[in-house]
């Protein structure tokens, strides 16, 4: 397994991790709600934190195999050419609104520095930086498509189909 592969298999645990937490607190948070009528105050900030979180990351992955939606019914019945450059275009639209999550990111992390959640005193600037994550991630990735499209002269069908380990390890020992 390479470095990109184990990198990408280390955000799918720390998914996971969010999610097991998040739907463990609310489940807690109801019971002891309807059952004890009390519950934790900082629960429901963990679960919100986990979700954004989720929610975040799930995008970088999600990039990485073209898992976002896609309407690939109309690229298949369209020319070769015009696919790659409809292909193109997204990956550029892509980049442009990902620099604007980056720099709007950038500056809400720079605003924030010094606030804190009220019940868990979490600083309020992580929330914002995993913006800074997400969008410099999906730039990259979106990047590396332009590349395999261009450079590395794969067609449209063939970077639409990489969504499993194998075809992405094929990708990577393409590029090396």
């Amino acid at each position: 397994m390479n470095k990109s592969n184990l990198l990408f298999r280390s955000i799918e645990v720390l998914m996971a991790f969010f999610l097991a937490v998040m739907i463990a607190l609310v489940f807690l948070n109801v019971v002891l709600r309807y059952v004890f009528s009390t519950g934790f105050e900082w629960s429901e900030e963990i679960a919100r934190l986990c979700f954004i979180y989720l929610v975040y990351l799930g995008s970088i992955g999600a990039m990485r195999d073209n898992q976002h939606l896609i309407i690939d019914s109309l690229l298949t019945r369209i020319p070769v050419l015009v696919q790659k450059i409809i292909y193109f275009l997204v990956q550029v639209g892509v980049i442009w609104v990902m620099v604007v999550l980056t720099l709007g990111s950038w500056q809400l992390v720079v605003q924030n520095l010094g606030d804190r959640w009220v019940a868990t005193q979490f600083p309020i600037f992580l929330v914002y930086a995993v913006g800074l994550v997400t969008g410099i991630s999906i730039i990259i990735i979106a990047l590396a498509n332009m590349y395999r499209l261009i450079v590395l002269k794969m067609s449209v069908s063939e970077l639409l189909s990489i969504r499993d380990d194998s075809g992405s390890e094929q990708v990577q020992d393409n590029l090396q």
